[in-house]
C-alpha cells in the first residue's frame, strides 16, 4: 500500500489552493465586469444566487454562500471532508472578493458579455474543480438525485437549468434569458476545456483483415498500448466467423493520425470511436518498458 508522506500531503493542498484561487480570481473577473453589471446571468446555483439578488436585492455574495452550504456539506458526506473543506474555502473566497474587490467593466456589447463573462466564469469553476473544490454546487446535487432516479448527472444538470432559465426569462425579459443561456453553454464548455483539456481521452475499436500490421503500427510506430479480444460476427451465418478486436486508448490530438494510419493498412477497416469521461490506470501516454 503506497502510504503519502507529510510534504506530499503539503504540496497536494498546496497545489490545490493555488488552482482555487486561480479560479476564484477568474469566476470574480466573469462576474464583476461582465455579467452583474449587465443583468446576465449563469446556471446552476450561481445563476439561482443571481436570480435571488433580483427578487430580495440582497447581495450576491450572501446568496452564494448560503446557497452553496447544504451541497458543500452534503459532498462532504458523500465524498470525503477534504472535499468540502476545500469547497468552504473556495466558496469563502469567492463571497469575499465579490464583496471585497472590484473589477472594471470591460464592455457593454452584449455578445461580448455573453461569451467572455460565460468562459471568465467557466474557467474558475474548471479551476476549482481541478483544486479539488466547487464554487458552483451544482454537480453535487445532480450526483444526489442521479443516484436516486433514472435521471444521469447531464439530465438533472439540463433540467434545473431549463428551470432556472424559464424564471429569468420571467423576471429578466426574454433577451437577456437568451444571451444568459449563451453564457451557461460557453462557461460549461468552457469547464469541460479546463478539466480534461487537451488530453480529453477517446476510446477506438477497430476490426480489420490486418490485424496483425495494425497492431504493429499502433505498438511499434504509434508507441501505444491496445487491448485485443475475441469477437464474432452476428449479422448472418456467413459472418459467424471468430475474429479480433483491437481497442485503444488515445487523446484528442492523436485521434486522427491513429485513424489515417489505419485506414494506410486497410481501407476497409471498421473504426468506432467514443469520448470517455475517465481514464484511471494502466498505461495510455506511452508504451509500458519490459
Amino acid at each position: 500500500m503506497h502510504n503519502t508522506t507529510p510534504k506530499q500531503k503539503i504540496l497536494k493542498n498546496v497545489k490545490s489552493l493555488l488552482l482555487i484561487t486561480i479560479g476564484v480570481m477568474s469566476a470574480s473577473f466573469g462576474l464583476e465586469s461582465f455579467l452583474i453589471p449587465n443583468n446576465f446571468i449563469d446556471g446552476g446555483v450561481t445563476g439561482i444566487s443571481m436570480l435571488m439578488v433580483h427578487i430580495t436585492g440582497w447581495p450576491l455574495y450572501f446568496w452564494i454562500i448560503l446557497i452553496n452550504l447544504p451541497f458543500v456539506i452534503w459532498g462532504g458526506i458523500k465524498i470525503n471532508i477534504r472535499f468540502a473543506v476545500l469547497s468552504i474555502i473556495a466558496i469563502g473566497m469567492l463571497a469575499f472578493s465579490i464583496a471585497y474587490f472590484h473589477f472594471p467593466i470591460i464592455t457593454t456589447d452584449t455578445l461580448l458579455i455573453a461569451i467572455f463573462g460565460g468562459f471568465f466564469l467557466g474557467m474558475g469553476i474548471g479551476f476549482a474543480v481541478r483544486g479539488s473544490s466547487v464554487i458552483d454546487g451544482t454537480e453535487v446535487l445532480a450526483l444526489s438525485i442521479s443516484k436516486r432516479s433514472f435521471l444521469s448527472i447531464g439530465d438533472t444538470i439540463l433540467i434545473l437549468n431549463v428551470m432556472i432559465f424559464s424564471v429569468a426569462g420571467y423576471l429578466l425579459g426574454v433577451e437577456t434569458a437568451l444571451y444568459s443561456l449563451l453564457t451557461y453553454f460557453v462557461a460549461s464548455k468552457t469547464v469541460d476545456f479546463v478539466i480534461h483539456g487537451i488530453e480529453e481521452y477517446y476510446g477506438l475499436t477497430i476490426i480489420t483483415n490486418n490485424t496483425t500490421e495494425v497492431k504493429e503500427i499502433l505498438t511499434e510506430e504509434l508507441n501505444k498500448s491496445i487491448t485485443l479480444y475475441s469477437a464474432r460476427g452476428g449479422r448472418s451465418a456467413a459472418e459467424d466467423d471468430n475474429y479480433e478486436v483491437i481497442y485503444v486508448i488515445v487523446t484528442r490530438l492523436e485521434v486522427n493520425r491513429v485513424i489515417r494510419k489505419v485506414l494506410e493498412v486497410d481501407e476497409k477497416a471498421f473504426i468506432a470511436e467514443h469520448i470517455l469521461g475517465e481514464v484511471h490506470g494502466g498505461v495510455v501516454k506511452k508504451k509500458p518498458l519490459h
